[in-house]
């Protein structure tokens, strides 16, 4: 081939000698010439010049490279276009996930997971669901695509979030079982001995088996009540309430409710405005004033008071706090609080009434009205809890 063009010199070689022989034969010099002449230019006229192309082959897969390049590059899964094991091209959330470094490199050092490597030397391809991918919990359901014998795509996409679901899904349900079991226990126990004919129980005994099972039977009531707010409060956290409250008499109402009338005493307001009107559920507000009220009572220090406060914040927000003076909660424990059934002393928190359900239920009620929490504790200084809620337009 020169300049494009291709040459039939194998035809055109057997037309000379052809041309040869039959001049040995005796035939005109000029036929044969004519003849020869018009069978090499049949060759040149049958044999059609190639495509064009470009002096390097490479190029042309350089042109499908930056279009698939193109092609994925916003795409919101994390992408990888690999030729043979080496990663040619990362789209944007790819290198997001696995870091920049990641082109150019061998795909089975960028992966290192034992199983990512067994999908990449698969020659049919197919999917994989890969635990600690990209970090100890992490969850990801990694594709493979061939293109061809050369080319394949990778396509990863994070499944981490839907395992954390099902993993506390299943951890609640273990801990709620838990948690009926013990109070049903109890009443069961007792109430055999008490039932039981030959069982000679003096009346002071029997009375404080009663005390207890009812005991047991409210704990277990409060427990049923609070799982029960809870999936109320988990059902309606996209819908953000609309209806307008004034926030001040609310709190006034609920935290004495929360106190219950035994501990009023020790109940103080910190008012900074007299109408606050934030967008609620008046309900759902309610139960969290309670809530946070009853948890201050239970775990601040017997005597010492507990203060409710309500003020006008930046951004319009209107800022909730309620504070006691007990022994407070040690930093390690504070991330965890608004955790279903976390307890930082769980035999004190069951003599005391709680469910480990109270700041799960707040958690949520705060999410639905889009506000925020934050809850701050020292060691023997008490502890608050604060809630910032959008006031109303």
């Amino acid at each position: 081939m020169e300049q494009g063009r291709y040459f039939p010199i194998a035809g055109m070689v057997i037309a000379l000698v052809t041309g040869l022989i039959m001049i040995f034969a005796g035939v005109s010099g000029w036929l044969v010439g004519a003849a020869v002449l018009i069978w090499i230019g049949s060759f040149w006229l049958a044999v059609p010049p190639p495509p064009a192309s470009t002096a390097d082959p490479r190029e042309g897969v350089q042109l499908t490279t930056s279009g698939m390049r193109d092609l994925v590059e916003h795409s919101g899964l994390p992408m990888v276009l690999l030729d043979s094991n080496r990663i040619i091209i990362a789209n944007a959330a790819a290198r997001e996930v696995m870091g920049e470094h990641m082109l150019g490199q061998d795909a089975r050092v960028v992966f290192r997971h034992p199983e990512a490597v067994d999908l990449l030397t698969r020659p049919e391809g197919g999917s994989a669901t890969i635990h600690g991918l990209t970090g100890t919990r992490s969850n990801w359901q990694v594709s493979r695509h061939p293109i061809d014998q050369r080319y394949s795509l990778i396509e990863l996409v994070n499944r981490t979030a839907e395992a954390d679901v099902s993993r506390a899904h299943t951890d609640f349900v273990a801990n709620a079982s838990h948690e009926l079991r013990t109070p049903l226990a109890s009443i069961i126990g007792y109430m055999e001995t008490l039932a039981d004919a030959q069982a000679d129980i003096d009346p002071e005994r029997t009375a404080r088996f009663h005390t207890t099972v009812l005991r047991e039977a409210r704990r277990l009531q409060a427990l049923v009540s609070d799982l029960m707010s809870l999936s109320r409060v988990e059902a309606e956290k996209h819908d953000q309430p609309r209806e307008p409250v004034d926030l001040i008499p609310l709190v006034q109402q609920a935290a004495r409710d929360g106190a219950t009338h035994d501990r009023q005493d020790r109940l103080e307001f910190a008012l900074g405005e007299k109408t606050l009107m934030v967008r609620g559920d008046r309900n759902q507000l309610e139960q969290l004033v309670r809530n946070l009220v009853e948890n201050a009572f239970k775990y601040g220090s017997a005597d010492a008071p507990v203060t409710v406060g309500v003020e006008r914040g930046e951004r319009d927000m209107a800022i909730l706090s309620v504070r006691d003076r007990g022994e407070g909660i040690a930093p390690e424990h504070i991330p965890h609080l608004t955790r279903r059934f976390y307890r930082t002393d769980p035999g004190r928190s069951r003599a005391a009434g709680g469910t480990g359900l109270g700041l799960a239920i707040v958690k949520h009620i705060v999410e639905r009205h889009r506000g925020r929490l934050d809850i701050a504790s020292q060691p023997g200084s008490g502890t608050c809890v604060t809630i910032a809620l959008p006031l109303a337009a």
